[in-house]
């Protein structure tokens, strides 16, 4: 009776059993997928210059997909509000620039990262105007191998009607235009969501330390022949007041400082 039952339940397993061909590839994918080990991800840190932003701060930071970045730093440009303490509530971390500027800001947040540099910096304001989920819209390309420096283009994107002001429209135009005359770079936008390799970041010197830095960035780039893409994202009206386009004097003195940034480098460009 046993003799039976044994080899009943073997004819069983050999009738269910799948096909030897079936039962190659299932080893050959699962070898493979041993010698590939686990999917890589480059490590990216995000870059959020902030000057008295403590009521758009926690709706930016909770819209990060944090499972791709490792770690975000937010430069307090010398704000007199709770922008410190919102961020360092919503997981930032925290570094103080005192002299008032976009550029400033980022650049002393750039000397935090150098302790441990990422591999890919996202720069991405601190109003909330910026759609942060869509930050692997700007990382991909960089990480496939296709760019060095991805800007991510309001013009070409879906934007919240009132987001952009006419000057600013005209401004960024105006700049990419002569981006393409000058350097045979096309653009569309100045956008400050963007993301660049930390090797090529340090290799552009960036020194700007006010309103020329994101043309700083595209005109270095240009010169020096890195891969640049733009990808079309979303925008939307800020929380809060602007320190730029919402003041006659920050327009005139952002509109000021991309002239004298486009001529600077033209200038050098021709000695």
């Amino acid at each position: 009776m046993f003799r039976f039952i044994v080899l009943w339940g073997l004819s069983l397993i050999i009738r269910r059993a799948p096909p030897p061909a079936l039962v190659v590839s299932w080893l050959r994918f699962a070898c493979g997928a041993a010698r590939l080990g686990p999917v890589n991800r480059p490590v990216i840190d995000i870059v959020i210059p902030a000057l008295n932003e403590e009521e758009a701060l926690p709706w930016v930071l909770e819209s990060i997909p944090w499972e791709r970045i490792r770690r975000v730093v937010v430069a307090d440009n010398g704000s007199t509000d709770a922008t410190r303490e919102v961020a360092e509530a919503g997981g930032a971390s925290v570094v103080s620039e005192p002299e008032r500027g976009y550029g400033a800001a980022c650049l002393r947040a750039l000397r935090e990262l150098s302790r441990d540099p990422p591999e890919l910096v996202v720069f991405l304001d601190g109003d909330f105007s910026d759609h942060p989920e869509e930050l692997p819209l700007l990382t991909d390309p960089i990480t496939r191998g296709n760019a060095d420096l991805v800007i991510g283009s309001r013009a070409r994107g879906e934007r919240e009607g009132g987001a952009l002001t006419p000057q600013q429209i005209f401004g960024n135009a105006l700049a990419c235009r002569l981006l393409h005359l000058i350097y045979g770079a096309r653009y569309t936008d100045l956008g400050p969501f963007r993301a660049i390799r930390w090797g090529a970041l340090e290799a552009l010197q960036m020194s700007d330390r006010g309103y020329g830095w994101t043309l700083e960035m595209q005109i270095k780039a240009a010169r020096r022949g890195l891969r640049h893409h733009e990808v079309p994202v979303s925008y939307r009206r800020r929380i809060g007041q602007s320190k730029i386009s919402g003041t006659v004097k920050g327009t005139i003195g952002a509109g000021t400082k991309i002239l004298y940034t486009m001529a600077r480098y033209a200038w050098k460009r021709s000695g």
